[in-house]
């Protein structure tokens, strides 16, 4: 007998789906999220449930041994691909027993996209054997329990909706009484902080519900009233009242090694601190998001950079990006220069871009050419004359330094 929907009430969750199937299938279940944590099982005993069960439910995530052998057998590559019931032998050296297993998958958009992963129901092998029908059980339960965990993805409650607000999403926002709905200081330092995954990690692997969900978690142990807020594909923390600015950094940073260490998630954090007031907090989720979206924004330790740190970065960074965009801001006398460069086989360009960064010193700009200082004298006069510039007027070199800057990005150097 397939579990559907004459046979699950409408106001079912998640623990009482797991109890239906286990039921109905023989055994035990375990419905987990996509990074092995528990999020509902049935009832068993303790003669006949495993160590990967014990384990999984008093710490709510699986043995690490277990998992690492899940892995190597291939077992969550399975899961990602397929919506197939898998059957996953015992291995006694572990004291597991045998389980089958199926993925909760969210369906495509149209067929546009990949369904995607929600989570998988495990269920274990207990004194008896499996229901005959036990595959086709959980086949019905994957569809029900992608309906229910998407449900609750998809309508926040009103305490996430609120947090919303205070983060700058869906409208304006009542400080005073976000501050009494999530008791929260209304006026005190605070400290944003902001998380994006790198370049190098997909938004498949990492869905940004889970990653808000696991900083949601490791925020709360650092401090119980902070908030979490997971917008778009970053994740964002409220820390009100912090101590101290250096505690946070600390905190960020040792978040971030954490992760990448123990999970394998490589993340970028930007810290806003002193916030003023709630009232701020939108402010400086905008101001963390300028640092986030920079490509040349300076982390000087680690992936975790500060907005005092990142200020000039990102400043010079959007200013590039401005001028980049409008072709009117291009200087065309740098035309002239290249041309110059070209027929003549010289390095002017080069030469120049050197001597404004060694901030007019011939003599180190010379060094790091590889040149005599007169002969780099004679390019920078060479240079003033095709241009038409003065190097010793400030605004001419203002200028200049932006035009190189901008060339260099574009060229990748």
């Amino acid at each position: 007998m397939a579990v559907d929907s004459g046979l699950v009430a409408a106001d079912i969750d998640l623990f009482g789906l797991a109890q239906i199937v286990a039921q109905n299938a023989g055994g035990m279940v375990s419905i987990e999220d996509p990074h092995s944590h528990v999020l509902a099982y049935s009832a068993s005993s303790d003669e006949e449930a495993d160590q990967m069960r014990v384990m999984s439910i008093l710490g709510r995530e699986g043995p690490r041994e277990y998992l690492a052998v899940l892995r190597k057998w291939g077992v969550f590559d399975r899961l990602r691909r397929t919506d197939e019931v898998i059957d996953v032998p015992e291995h006694a050296e572990l004291n597991i027993k045998r389980r089958l297993a199926v993925s909760v998958r969210h369906p495509a958009d149209g067929g546009a996209r990949a369904p995607r992963v929600l989570g998988t129901i495990w269920l274990q092998q207990g004194n008896r054997p499996f229901k005959p029908d036990a595959a086709e059980i959980l086949r019905g339960a994957s569809a029900i329990a992608a309906r229910l965990i998407s449900r609750s993805l998809d309508a926040p409650s009103t305490e996430a909706l609120l947090v919303q607000r205070l983060f700058g999403e869906g409208g304006p926002v009542d400080v005073a009484a976000v501050a009494d709905a999530l008791n929260l200081p209304p006026t005190g330092p605070a400290a944003v902080v902001g998380f994006a995954l790198t370049a190098t990690e997909t938004a498949s692997a990492t869905e940004p519900s889970a990653l808000g969900s696991m900083l949601r978690l490791r925020a709360s142990s650092f401090r119980s009233d902070s908030v979490t807020a997971a917008l778009g594909d970053r994740v964002y923390v409220l820390l009100p009242s912090y101590k101290a600015a250096h505690a946070v950094t600390a905190w960020t940073r040792q978040l971030v090694e954490q992760l990448e260490s123990k999970r394998g998630l490589a993340l970028r954090a930007a810290i806003a601190c002193p916030v003023a007031d709630l009232g701020g907090v939108a402010g400086a989720r905008r101001e963390v998001d300028r640092v986030l979206d920079s490509t040349v924004a300076t982390y000087p330790r680690g992936r975790v950079t500060t907005l005092a740190e990142s200020r000039t970065a990102v400043l010079l960074g959007e200013i590039l990006d401005l001028v980049g965009s409008r072709p009117e801001l291009h200087d065309p006398r740098l035309r002239a220069l290249a041309d110059y460069d070209r027929k003549h086989s010289a390095s002017l360009r080069e030469s120049v871009d050197i001597y404004l960064r060694e901030h007019g010193d011939v003599r180190n700009a010379a060094t790091a050419l590889q040149v005599h200082p007169n002969t780099l004298r004679y390019r920078i006069r060479r240079v003033e004359e095709i241009l038409r510039i003065d190097l010793t007027d400030p605004a001419d070199r203002l200028l200049l330094e932006i035009q190189l800057a901008l060339h260099r990005r574009e060229h990748g150097r």
